[in-house]
């Protein structure tokens, strides 16, 4: 017998065609949104038309032995997803019949010739057919069958590419902004909380780094090729999709896209009730983990099995409530709370509010942007509700990283608060605030180098937010590394030009390299982005006292004397200045009114370079052994 000579191109059944050249399948010429894991499913049965497929052949094909999913999951949605697209049934087949137990069977009529792939992909150069014309079931049923494993031998070989390593095994993705297909431009707060929660719950996957929220929102609506936002956030697949809603009724579409061919891999619709939101958005991350294919632990298998319906105006609310959050400014963290309070009285048993109500409470008892309240008026407020989402359900992440927040700058409680960060992150590997978090209590106990690694972790999940980039020079500026410290500032200010910590956190470096003009006009410039903020002012006075401009520093004093009879101001700050004036007495005092506050800075004693002086006193010793650092 002559080689066969031409490469199959169509396997046609019934109204459907499958584009072997094109990776498609089509209902009357119309291609139909089916791709990835059901394709090649589909490939499998025709290539053993008529014959029983057996689950075990199924699992060979489809994943490597190395490879860790949740088989029969994927399989049954596979095989569901073809079905629907299909318009079959289980019950009644027409093309997929079921053996219980056993595995599949095609019994569709099959036609095999050649025909218009759409793309100009070409199929394996070995796949041939095996001559023209069309093929019918009865007498020539033998050289259809080696017409159409040819076929889908080439469609495999197509499909699976990625599977068998000619693609890049996909390690990193980026959720792109969903599109707001409502057409209401006051429902951009629920499509972005759609994308912000399908973030985090592919986040939970510890084999993939998923971009964070902050990195990925400058591409809404900015209209650069995808290849192009890949290269720009380092990662190797995007997904992007749809968001629409009529009432409580929500439709969500979803791609997931290879960076680098620009090829769709995956494609689906999903139609849930809002209250039905949060299972949704693990469907679509468990979707997206069988179709690249990622390694799935057991604890992230059932954490994207979850399934839990709330209380819909609950769901609302708090998706308005993170909205606002991640402005991280005082006036939005007013409105936020505001959300998340009306959402737990909407739905009490629901944990993510008491969750967002934490993550606020912790930020307001710090020093910086949005803090600037005693730590004993809100810090066991944040714990409170920490504990009570964790009641609700132990698998928030966020609320353990609250909690081990709380333990760590408010009940001094190292290995406690390593115990809550340690979960949060095996829960959410990809939660960037939970790395930044847990660099802080690794750097305030010594642990530089795992420190430096959490603080690295953080960036890349989250390389184009403002805070993760001004912790990395945080760690710098507490490990004297200045020069490093001003490069990743100046980094941070080419973000956002004008963000208060970048400028701060540069004058404190300068001040640290005895540059103190240019220390003091960073101050200045923070001062006018923050000007209620008194810890600012504590350090312009820290920069006043070393510079020798006593009478300013002395100024500042008296300002901050006044001030603590309107509101808190932390004494750590003012003991700083004091540092600075040469005066320990007084400094000391002031670090006792630190200590009896419990201001979350003394976590840094032994790190803070601005202490150096006191560092010899016995009652410097003694104060670490009170707040107790771990040695």
């Amino acid at each position: 017998m002559a080689p066969p000579a031409d490469p199959v191109e169509l396997i046609r059944f019934g109204v459907f065609e499958l584009d072997v050249r094109a990776g498609q399948l089509r209902k009357r010429g119309a291609r139909l949104p089916i791709q990835g894991l059901p394709l090649q499913v589909l490939g499998i049965l025709l290539q053993h038309d008529g014959r029983v497929v057996t689950r075990e052949e199924l699992r060979k094909q489809l994943w490597p032995e190395d490879t860790f999913v949740d088989f029969d999951h994927s399989l049954h949605n596979a095989i569901a997803r073809l079905r629907e697209a299909l318009g079959d049934s289980s019950t009644s087949p027409r093309f997929i019949e079921t053996l219980p137990r056993k595995g599949y069977r095609f019994i569709g009529q099959v036609e095999a010739g050649a025909g218009g792939g759409t793309d100009g992909r070409e199929p394996p150069a070995d796949v041939r057919r095996a001559g023209a014309g069309t093929f019918r079931r009865g007498t020539r049923r033998a050289a259809l069958a080696a017409v159409v494993a040819a076929g889908a031998v080439a469609l495999l070989a197509y499909l699976g590419a990625s599977r068998r390593g000619a693609v890049p095994r996909i390690r990193s993705l980026a959720v792109l902004p969903l599109e707001n297909l409502t057409g209401r431009a006051d429902q951009e707060y629920f499509v972005d909380g759609m994308t912000d929660e399908l973030i985090t719950s592919l986040a939970k996957i510890g084999s993939l780094r998923v971009i964070s929220r902050t990195s990925v929102m400058p591409y809404k609506k900015a209209g650069k090729p995808l290849a192009q936002i890949a290269r720009e956030l380092n990662v190797d697949a995007v997904v992007a999709g749809t968001v629409s809603r009529s009432g409580s009724h929500v439709r969500i579409t979803a791609q997931l896209i290879d960076a680098a061919s620009d090829r769709h891999l995956w494609a689906e619709s999903y139609d849930r009730e809002l209250g039905d939101a949060v299972t949704l958005q693990n469907q679509i991350a468990k979707a997206v983990a069988d179709e690249i294919p990622a390694r799935l632990t057991p604890v992230e298998r059932v954490q994207l099995a979850a399934a839990r319906s709330v209380n819909p105006e609950a769901y609302e609310l708090y998706l308005k409530g993170r909205y606002f959050w991640v402005k991280r400014n005082q006036e939005s963290f007013d409105r936020a709370m505001d959300y998340f309070r009306q959402a737990i009285e909407r739905d009490p048993g629901y944990a993510a509010p008491y969750s967002g109500l934490a993550d606020c409470y912790v930020l307001f008892g710090t020093s910086f942007d949005v803090g600037g309240r005693a730590p004993g008026d809100v810090q066991p407020k944040a714990e409170a509700a920490a504990q009570k989402a964790l009641e609700l359900d132990s698998s928030l992440a966020d609320a353990h990283s609250s909690l081990a927040f709380v333990r760590l700058t408010y009940h001094w409680d190292w290995p406690g608060a390593e115990t809550e960060f340690r979960r949060s992150l095996e829960l959410k590997p990809g939660y960037s605030h939970g790395h930044h978090w847990y660099a802080h209590l690794l750097l305030s106990s010594g642990r530089r180098d795992e420190a430096l690694a959490e603080s690295t972790r953080a960036l890349e999940l989250d390389p184009l937010s403002p805070i993760i980039n001004v912790h990395l020079a945080w760690h710098y500026l507490y490990t004297r590394q200045y020069d490093r410290a001003l490069d990743q500032l100046t980094k941070t200010l080419e973000l956002e030009p004008d963000y208060a910590l970048a400028h701060w956190y540069r004058g404190l470096a300068y001040e640290q390299k005895k540059m103190y003009p240019e220390a003091l006009r960073e101050m200045a410039r923070t001062r006018q982005l923050l000007p209620e903020n008194p810890a600012v002012r504590s350090d312009v006075g820290h920069v006043y006292a070393v510079s020798g401009n006593r009478s300013e520093a002395e100024r500042v004093i008296a300002e901050l004397g006044e001030e603590t009879a309107r509101r808190y101001v932390n004494p750590y700050e003012v003991a700083l200045i004091y540092v600075g004036l040469g005066k320990p007495d007084q400094a000391f005092e002031w670090l006792e009114k630190a200590f009896g506050g419990r201001s979350d800075q003394l976590i840094y004693l032994t790190v803070d370079p601005r202490l150096d002086a006191l560092r010899s006193d016995p009652r410097f010793a003694d104060l670490v052994r009170r707040v107790g650092i771990p040695g």
